[in-house]
């Protein structure tokens, strides 16, 4: 069999038939024709193999072996009794295509990770004004129907004219359901009342007043929960508010000194060597507040690690009466809000739910907003976070 013959399957194609190739510089032609066999006419449907004539077609076709590929596809235009005249079809390429289709796909499956429309153009040899048209054919449905656990969370977008867009997850079965272009209550609560929310069971969220209003109009049925990691940072801020207040009645070397040391004393007692442990001992020993501040910090990682839910709401009560006693604006602070939430706050101890997998995606978006430079038109955008999405389906 001449080498010409392989090449059709090498490059996975049926029913063609390998001229000739030429090689340019970093370019490979391939000239090929479709075997000749019967087509049907559009028009009439009848069957019919007279050739009217020829055309020579550029195609463009995936990257081989380090070169650029380029296809020259001889078509046959078909003469039909009806008087219609019509190309044979190419199971490899599109109407009205000059990209095979399995570029196409190759191109957006590229747009499925988190790089910028101008790279995956430079990496196919296209513009990049073809690969967002490609991309403007990918487009999700708005949901219209809400499953048990849902999680709901912003992230600065400055798409659409607004400073935050707004994510909505199924946190049970981690996908993304949709991405909102505002986080006003006004337009989430345009949102909500349109949708089917009969089988939530579990709001998730962080402690923004918006979403607690939403919760309690559109989801009065629902476990209004305050994710886990929103709640505990607010410890560790304030803890960390009085390192730096502790640190800046230092010297310029003991000011360095408790900044270098600043993981070290975040880091969990029980995980500290007996070095560490020493080192962290000296330096609470500098200050009271400091040194209670710990205790507080510490107290609640002891609350983290029960897994009664029951003690763990007793134990969260006990803390906040702990931090209120403490004389540390910041713990103080801290403790208000807890008391503010502490519904919500409690119900994560029950939940089996949590925002882990939305702020996943947050970090995911920032990556494609960094790599692109930021995007601007928002019905692209979204499109965009809900193709590169994990386990997300399909869009129409």
């Amino acid at each position: 069999m001449p080498i010409v013959d392989y090449i059709g399957k090498i490059i996975g194609m049926q029913d063609v038939e390998v001229k000739k190739i030429e090689k340019e510089e970093k370019k490979m032609i391939i000239y090929i024709e479709m075997r000749r066999k019967e087509s049907i006419c559009p028009i009439c449907g009848r069957k019919t193999k007279r050739v009217h004539d020829y055309r020579w077609q550029r195609v463009k076709e995936l990257p081989a072996f380090g070169n650029e590929v380029e296809l020259k596809v001889h078509k046959r235009r078909y003469a039909c009794e009806c008087g219609k005249h019509f190309y044979e079809p190419c199971e490899f390429l599109g109407r009205y295509q000059r990209r095979t289709t399995r570029t196409t796909m190759a191109i957006l499956e590229k747009l499925s990770d988190v790089r910028a429309y101008s790279k995956v153009a430079e990496e196919f040899g296209v513009s990049i004004t073809t690969v967002i048209r490609l991309f403007n054919n990918i487009s999700y449905p708005k949901p219209t129907k809400l499953p048990e656990a849902i999680g709901i969370d912003e992230f600065k977008g400055n798409t659409g004219g607004e400073k935050y867009n707004c994510i909505l997850t199924d946190v049970g079965n981690k996908h993304v359901l949709d991405v909102m272009k505002s986080r006003k209550q006004v337009d989430l609560c345009e949102y909500f009342k349109k949708i089917d929310r009969s089988e939530v069971k579990y709001f998730v969220s962080d402690m923004y007043v918006p979403y607690a209003e939403i919760a309690k109009t559109y989801f009065p049925q629902a476990i209004y929960v305050i994710d886990k990691y929103h709640w505990v940072r607010q410890a560790i801020w304030a803890f960390e508010t009085v390192r730096k207040e502790v640190q800046k009645k230092f010297s310029k070397s003991h000011r360095i000194y408790f900044k270098h040391s600043r993981k070290l004393l975040l880091k969990r007692e029980k995980k500290l060597t007996q070095e560490e442990l020493n080192q962290v001992l000296v330096m609470l020993g500098t200050s009271a507040d400091l040194s209670t501040a710990y205790f507080l910090k510490e107290l609640l990682y002891k609350l983290l690690d029960e897994t009664d839910p029951n003690t763990k709401k007793r134990m969260l009560s006990e803390w906040i009466y702990a931090a209120l006693d403490s004389d540390i604006y910041s713990f103080k602070r801290c403790a208000a809000t807890y008391q503010k939430w502490f519904s919500p706050i409690a119900n994560s101890f029950f939940c089996p739910y949590s925002n882990a997998f939305t702020e996943g995606t947050n970090n995911k978006i920032k990556v494609l907003k960094r790599n692109a430079f930021g995007l601007r038109n928002f019905r692209r955008f979204r499109n965009r976070i809900l193709f590169c999405a994990p386990s997300n389906p399909a869009p129409k």
